[in-house]
């Protein structure tokens, strides 16, 4: 009898601290999951590959420590020769920042979380044969134009790490004409050679903003109206975190929802104050399934008059959410749904489903029962849009691994993303780091072909994309400038030959500062992404500006 009693106690005893053990586990992987979505997502899932690679069954692979020592810090694993790390770099052209300030519990978390992820089921339902290895073979040349720069202004730094300050997006005051450049932590700035003068702080009005995860998240764009001397109207958008409100735009509650974009109009009280003093109101809201591709550039076509149709026309950009790469392919490319299009609404008008603002008669599917805020469609990411003198609209998308597209949009335009990289097919039930020929019972014909194609393993992201409009250097006169975020590659390409289909010549080009060709990954001191954009101001001459530094370059004589 007692040694039955001893037995059962011993069994009672082993079995708690089992369960007990898997509890905690359990805890850890839950805790895992929050610090994943709030500062990996962005980069990483488990399903497709990314900005990074996806790490579904990545510890049947290597071992939880190899990990942890990972994420602490990629550089020094690089550095020591792993020969993974080294592989990924080569893939994928960038290092991932370093997370050495995890304390050492929410490490192991992290670590926990995705070792227990399963490995993706890769099978492919369609066979396009062999993928192609090097889609454009033909390298980008290096033409003689050396654009002289010089510092314009410090924007006011967020962080006391790099990045100082995550400028994303420059433009101009249609009547005072005076620059604007926005801080994805929340800020937006006037900015001139004196310094940078905060224009409003809208963290104060939206107690739900993040600006993680994702290397967008946070305050991602600002328009003015045209007629913003009169009407005192501008325009932002922003994340939230999932669940803040109801959004106009939603899914299956069945599907993840990792942030929510919102498009905010504004009314100032005086137009010429600074910082404003303005209400927001919103417009319209949207879910995402990862932090990834949200809501991109917002903008006017600043070429429009007043009697112009185009005139006060609000254009979006709206990216697929991630939702292509999570396995959610109904989301984007149909017609019914906002996800991977580029909207173009009347914020003055109110026959919008909310009634928030309005949809456009000349709209392709006004009036129809498609969304009416539809303009084109078929984009993974429609990152940044401009407009040309000569009346083009150009669209810069973001593709998955191989081809990185500027497209000349028009209305009902469809890039065919994601049946689509560029002009190439993808296997969108496979692996979409492939592409592939048009199959025999397919056309070339069947989506609009872009004007610009650009391999991967010359450029990692397309940032922004702007024509030469000034007059202070005549070299640039005729030519569209655009680079790449991560690669901080200088590239152009004249305006006359961006026609749909043409695959217009890419040239590279240089810039100088104090008489030296220089880089800006060297002036950024950051040797692998200096997070590089352009800007423009009302005289049509050009800017630069990074995240890391925070810096601000103006193209000089």
């Amino acid at each position: 009898m007692k040694n039955a009693f001893t037995f059962l106690f011993v069994s009672i005893f082993c079995i708690s601290a089992f369960g007990q053990k898997n509890v905690r586990k359990t805890k850890s992987i839950t805790k895992g999951q929050q610090l994943f979505d709030q500062n990996c997502s962005g980069c990483h899932n488990f399903v497709q590959n990314g900005i990074g690679p996806q790490l579904g069954g990545l510890s049947s692979s290597v071992s939880n420590d190899w990990i942890a020592s990972f994420i602490k810090n990629p550089q020094e694993v690089i550095n020591s020769g792993d020969e993974r790390a080294v592989m990924l770099l080569g893939k994928y052209k960038t290092v991932m920042p370093s997370f050495d300030h995890f304390p050492s519990k929410e490490l192991k978390a992290i670590v926990a979380y995705i070792a227990a992820q399963p490995a993706p089921d890769q099978k492919a339902t369609r066979d396009f044969g062999e993928p192609i290895k090097d889609p454009i073979p033909e390298k980008i040349p290096m033409s003689d134009l050396v654009l002289k720069i010089e510092p314009y202004v410090q924007v006011t730094p967020s962080s006391d790490k790099k990045p100082l300050a995550r400028l994303s997006l420059m433009s101009f005051q249609p009547q005072s004409k005076e620059n604007y450049i926005v801080d994805l932590r929340g800020k937006l700035y006037r900015i001139s050679e004196k310094g940078s003068e905060l224009y409003i702080d809208i963290t104060k009005f939206f107690p739900n903003f993040i600006d993680k995860p994702g290397l967008a998240t946070g305050f991602g764009a600002f328009a003015f109206h045209p007629d913003f001397a009169n009407n005192g109207l501008f325009y932002t958008t922003h994340t939230e975190a999932p669940g803040s409100a109801k959004a106009d735009f939603n899914y299956d509650d069945s599907i993840k929802v990792t942030i929510q974009w919102v498009v905010n109009e504004w009314k100032t009280n005086d137009p010429m104050q600074v910082p404003t003093v303005a209400t927001p109101r919103e417009m319209m809201r949207v879910d995402m399934v990862t932090g990834l591709h949200g809501v991109q550039e917002i903008a006017f076509n600043p070429f429009a008059n007043k009697t112009s149709e185009d005139y006060g026309k609000l254009y979006i950009g709206i990216g697929d959410g991630g939702s292509v790469e999570s396995g959610y392919l109904f989301l984007p490319h149909n017609k019914k749904n906002i996800w991977g299009n580029v909207l173009r609404i009347d914020p003055l008008g109110r026959n919008s489903a909310n009634g928030k603002y309005g949809n456009p008669e000349s709209n392709p599917y006004a009036g129809t029962a498609n969304r009416g805020e539809i303009y084109c469609m078929g984009f993974r990411n429609p990152h940044r849009f401009t407009w040309t003198t000569s009346g083009k609209l150009l669209i810069a998308n973001i593709g998955q691994k191989q081809i990185e597209t500027i497209n000349l949009a028009h209305p009902g335009s469809d890039f065919g993303w994601p049946l689509r990289e560029g002009s190439l097919r993808i296997n969108e039930l496979g692996d979409l780091d492939n592409v592939y020929d048009i199959p025999p019972n397919e056309s070339l014909n069947d989506f609009n072909l872009p004007a610009v194609e650009i391999d991967h393993d010359e450029i990692g992201a397309i940032s922004t994309i702007l024509e030469y409009t000034g007059t202070k250097v005549p070299a640039m006169k005729g030519k569209i400038f655009f680079s790449s975020i991560s690669y901080t590659r200088l590239l152009y390409v004249e305006e006359k030959d961006v026609l749909e289909g043409s695959r217009a010549e890419v040239k590279e080009f240089q810039v100088s500062l104090d008489g030296k060709i220089v880089s800006f990954n060297d002036l950024t001191q950051n040797s692998w992404r200096a997070d590089l954009r352009m800007g423009k101001d009302a005289d049509g001459e050009l800017y630069f500006f990074t995240k890391q530094d925070g810096m601000v370059y103006k193209v000089v004589p």
